[in-house]
């Protein structure tokens, strides 16, 4: 199994490919550049390998949630790669690679609660078990929530990983969690990506790259926190209006 994993759905911009059960990777923390990083990575991890793009099974990417931007960039870097290699390709959520991450070595129990910073006061978050078949399963799917939302969580055994808990401390507690040691700080990277698609690939879930789709959550992902801000009293006030007409 040959999977080339692509994310810069986050602050990180990471690559990985998998041959077998070697792993090589890339992983940078960057505030700009996603694009021209993320390819100079593919190129550096084919000459590594000493594999060409087209002797690979697939192509895995991280589809969000996160930046707007650089999940746009991910999902279109993966379906150019892609077409221009007549390869499938196999979406990872980024809230899936976290959990993986954190359920590395964990028993059928144990659950995790992934969260990332959403910006604008909310969070993305979801709850994860281990699959045999798909590396992760969500008991509670991706969502987007102010922090305070997020749970109930009525699982026996919780971890919990994602710089959402480093942007909003209280919600560990407020999920009855005791973090490990660099949890709090956790990005998505490709090493799980390209796990996970792995996983999937063998599954039967690869896609036509045309059929890649990102996962944004939000609606109105473009819009500023004061725009949405004025979008929610705005349409408060229209529906006042409505019922004044009545």
């Amino acid at each position: 199994m040959r999977i080339l994993a692509l994310d810069a759905a986050t602050e990180a911009c990471s690559a990985a490919l998998l041959d077998g059960d070697s792993l090589i990777r890339r992983y940078d923390e960057i505030g700009r550049g996603h694009a021209e990083r993320i390819l100079v990575m593919v190129e550096e991890l084919l000459a590594e390998s000493g594999l060409a793009l087209s002797a690979l099974d697939a192509i895995a990417a991280c589809i969000g949630p996160g930046g707007f931007t650089g999940v746009r960039i991910t999902v279109a870097t993966v379906q150019g790669l892609a077409f221009g290699a007549s390869l499938p390709v196999v979406a990872v959520a980024s809230l899936e690679a976290l959990a993986a991450r954190a359920l590395s070595g964990a028993d059928a129990d144990t659950h995790a609660l992934a969260c990332l910073d959403a910006r604008m006061g909310e969070v993305y978050w979801g709850v994860f078990r281990p699959d045999a078949r798909r590396g992760v399963a969500a008991t509670q799917p991706p969502r987007v929530s102010p922090p305070e939302a997020v749970g109930p969580i009525e699982v026996r055994k919780l971890r919990g990983i994602g710089r959402g808990f480093s942007a909003y401390p209280a919600l560990a507690q407020q999920a009855g969690l005791v973090l490990a040691v660099g949890a709090q700080t956790a990005l998505p990277d490709a090493r799980e990506v390209a796990t996970l698609g792995a996983c999937r690939f063998r599954a039967g879930e690869a896609l036509d790259p045309a059929d890649l789709t990102p996962l944004y959550l939000r609606d109105q992902v473009a819009l500023t926190e004061a725009e949405r801000h004025r979008s929610v009293t705005n349409g408060r006030s229209n529906s006042g209006l409505e019922k004044s007409r009545d």
